[in-house]
């Protein structure tokens, strides 16, 4: 019996510390220059802006169940009290039924986002390779500097007016890396951090269900 309390309050500790990390990542995400820069070029038609706005809310609704379910799952341990246990239970069950479509939302999703981002990439680059349009010359040049890349390949014709004009000074285009190709890289090594994180919450979300039951 004391293991299992002993279990219980670890377990309870990484669920805590976990459900800090996903706080962090999802301010991290929303507040970060390259997802930040994206959302704010996206059209009101383009997805991105959207799914950027709901995952913070979403992630920090999460963050802050699971950290409010160790602290009573912690605290119904030490004081061995069948109320402050129920409550726990319920907001790790309540946690439990937001982590399992979050999973299955990346899993099935993980294109939309960059597919979005990328369109957003595309939109500007295109606006700026048709007119000499200031405001958007800016925004794609910004977009270079964040993701240290270079124009794209494009079936339009030859776009190395634009990219002499938006990319950082001194990076040739041969020598640069593919913007939609950089987009595309670092939203799947994101989206791959999260579907990790959230897939080790879950194990220690029901974890914690298997020990309160002793």
């Amino acid at each position: 019996m004391r293991s299992t309390k002993c279990q219980l309050l670890v377990t309870s500790l990484c669920v805590m510390l976990l459900g800090l990390s996903i706080a962090t990542l999802s301010t991290v995400t929303h507040y970060g220059l390259h997802f930040t820069l994206i959302s704010n070029i996206s059209l009101d038609s383009n997805a991105y802006r959207v799914i950027h706005h709901t995952a913070f809310y979403f992630g920090i609704c999460l963050s802050m169940t699971l950290i409010l379910a160790a602290l009573l799952s912690s605290a119904a341990t030490v004081r061995e009290s069948q109320c402050l246990t129920a409550m726990g239970f319920f907001c790790f069950a309540l946690a439990f039924c937001g982590l399992i479509p979050a999973a299955c939302w990346r899993y099935t999703h993980g294109a939309e986002v960059e597919d979005s981002m990328m369109d957003v990439y595309d939109f500007v680059y295109e606006e700026v390779r048709r007119n000499t349009s200031s405001f958007r010359r800016h925004e794609l040049t910004a977009i270079h500097e964040a993701f240290l890349c270079c124009g794209k390949h494009s079936p339009f014709g030859d776009t190395t007016d634009v990219e002499n004009r938006t990319c950082p000074p001194g990076q040739v285009h041969d020598e640069g890396q593919d913007c939609l190709q950089e987009i595309q890289n670092l939203v799947k090594k994101h989206m791959d951090f999260v579907f990790s994180l959230l897939g080790i919450t879950i194990g220690f979300t029901v974890t914690v269900f298997v020990l309160s039951h002793f």
